[in-house]
């Protein structure tokens, strides 16, 4: 088969006013981005704002692992095979980051004949949203070093500096530096620091979250850079360039349309890494997308302990979303290696390691089944599954109770999920969603992490290191507590280890330090060795990347 970038680039696709014309915009009020590619205004989609809500489908999966799942696949398979099946349908997903597309994970596009278009740019500078976020956070921190060094007169301790620098790639030397080298009038006050990837900003956060310029704005204001020598936090407002920021992000507070390869519509905004990040659309393009379509999907970031649960808990929190279906994806070889199965033996029928590899997939319909939404497993079909090893799953499937297709969005497109758009059909006529959070956001602050822990990814209980314990004390008795929580933990494990697969319970899971996203309305508990900023693999993908004379670009994925 022909690779994704090849697919695309032989694809027939529609101009962006026309994709733009199904959803009743004119070409005039939409702000193109080349042919295929556009900017929606906030001004132009709240004349929708009367509309009722159409259905909301999440597509969530297990814990993710080399062998893949299949979640941005499915997600933009689903939406095509609705859309064959005459639905009035979208989806909505998150921006890639140029790190993991420069990487190990590769773009967030799809694959096969389920990609949105044009790929390449999307997986790439995009409408350089990203761009413009990483700017903003760099201004916010450049006003906050100039303060310190020209008089400092809101007494800020550079020791208790918690604004880091921020660049949108993997670039694990910049995790920890020092800066300020060079004396007070070349280099500013020395004092420690560090990057995070610019999609792990609070600022990413704060765009998913918001609704309004003005609410952006005010958002903006409550960033706690930092905290006094006499321990009062400092808010970004308090820095006076609250505006400029505002300016850096008038274009990025606005989805993003592009199409799909059988040319339904799509918005792509907001932010990835629901392992250090909330990792789900932004809540203006899930908004409008449910007013101005019947059915609407969306994906959370990695598996359902990460990105469902911040979806449920936070996005759902904050603008009253109430999903009506969720599809976990899984794979056959994914499963096998949760089972104990290697990665180079994944592709070999083997009935006793996908046996075993059942316990993850349990775990997260138990995790989804604690939100009362109705679902249905689906099978990312590879070309190596074996009849009886499907079989195998869908009979499982039936013994928990829960629905089962098969996906074959891959290599079929949106025909090839027929099975799977008639079993989310069926539920969202048949069945209904009876949605609750997961916590009261007035419980203590250490009950609501204790929650996540034990109820999502099995642990017996939590412990806190001295940090923690530390940052912890600051911020109830900054009365934060109240705070909704965006736990930071490796995706490829239901535990804070990234080498335990299944589903391992009682285990302790280690909180190291928190930080507070008081603009986003969250605490952050870094858990286990996560790092705020990825490192690059033995073998970056970029090193098999090039671009010929005519612009031709090989190599992406």
């Amino acid at each position: 088969m022909k690779s994704n970038i090849e697919i695309a680039q032989e694809a027939q696709v529609l101009p962006i006013d026309k994709i733009a014309a199904k959803l009743d915009i004119s070409a005039e009020e939409i702000v193109p981005y080349g042919r295929h590619m556009a900017k929606v205004p906030l001004s132009v989609l709240r004349r929708f704002e009367g509309q009722e809500n159409g259905k909301l489908i999440l597509i969530t999966a297990i814990t993710p692992t080399p062998a893949g799942e299949g979640k941005t696949v499915t997600t933009i398979g689903l939406v095509q095979a609705l859309g064959l099946q005459g639905h009035n349908v979208m989806g909505a997903i998150r921006e890639p980051s140029l790190g993991p597309t420069f990487g190990l994970k590769g773009g967030a596009t799809g694959g096969g004949l389920s990609q949105v278009y044009p790929m390449w740019d999307i997986d790439l500078h995009f409408t350089g949203d990203i761009h413009a976020v990483g700017a903003a956070h760099n201004l916010l921190s450049a006003i906050l070093e100039n303060h310190i060094a020209k008089g400092n007169k809101l007494n800020i301790d550079p020791t208790r500096i918690f604004l880091m620098k921020a660049i949108d790639m993997n670039c694990r030397e910049l995790r920890n530096i020092v800066i300020g080298l060079g004396g007070r009038k070349e280099g500013g006050i020395p004092h420690e620091s560090g990057f995070l990837i610019t999609v792990a900003s609070e600022i990413s956060a704060i765009l998913a979250l918001t609704t309004s310029l003005t609410d952006l704005k005010e958002r903006l204001g409550r960033i706690i850079v930092g905290y006094t020598y006499d321990n009062r936090p400092v808010e970004a407002k308090e820095l006076g360039c609250v505006g400029a920021m505002a300016i850096l992000l008038k274009d990025t507070i606005n989805p993003n349309l592009v199409q799909t390869l059988e040319g339904q519509p799509f918005f792509i905004h907001g932010f990835p890494f629901a392992n250090i990040a909330h990792g789900n659309s932004s809540i203006i393009a899930t908004k409008y997308a449910l007013k101005m379509c019947d059915m609407v999907v969306t994906e959370a970031g990695f598996g359902a302990d990460l990105g469902a649960e911040k979806f449920f808990d936070i996005v759902c929190r904050n603008n009253g979303f109430r999903p009506d279906c969720v599809v976990l994806v899984c794979s056959i070889r994914a499963l096998k290696m949760h089972g104990g199965c290697h990665l180079s033996q994944a592709a070999c029928e083997d009935l006793k390691t996908l046996k075993e590899g059942f316990s993850n997939l349990d775990k997260h319909v138990d995790n989804i089944r604690k939100f009362g939404v109705p679902m249905v497993v689906a099978i990312n079909h590879f070309s190596v599954d074996t009849e009886q090893e499907i079989a195998m799953v869908r009979e499982h499937c039936r013994e928990l109770g829960v629905r089962c297709a098969v996906s074959y969005v891959f290599d079929k497109g949106g025909e090839g999920g027929q099975e799977l758009a008639n079993q989310v059909g069926e539920i969202l006529e048949k069945e209904t969603s009876n949605f609750r959070f997961l916590y009261d956001v007035d419980q203590p602050l250490k009950d609501k992490i204790k929650v996540i822990a034990t109820e999502m990814y099995g642990a017996k209980y939590v412990v806190y290191e001295g940090a923690a314990q530390r940052h912890l004390k600051t911020i109830e008795e900054s009365g934060l507590g109240h705070f909704m929580v965006c736990m930071a933990k490796t995706q490829l494990s239901l535990t804070d280890k990234s080498e335990l697969k299944g589903a391992p319970r009682d285990w302790i899971l280690n909180v190291r330090e928190i930080f507070v996203s008081a603009g986003a309305g969250f605490v952050v508990p870094i858990c286990g060795r996560i790092m705020l900023i990825p490192g690059l693999p033995s073998q970056p993908a970029a090193l098999s990347m090039d671009i010929d004379e005519d612009g031709r670009i090989t190599g992406l994925y």
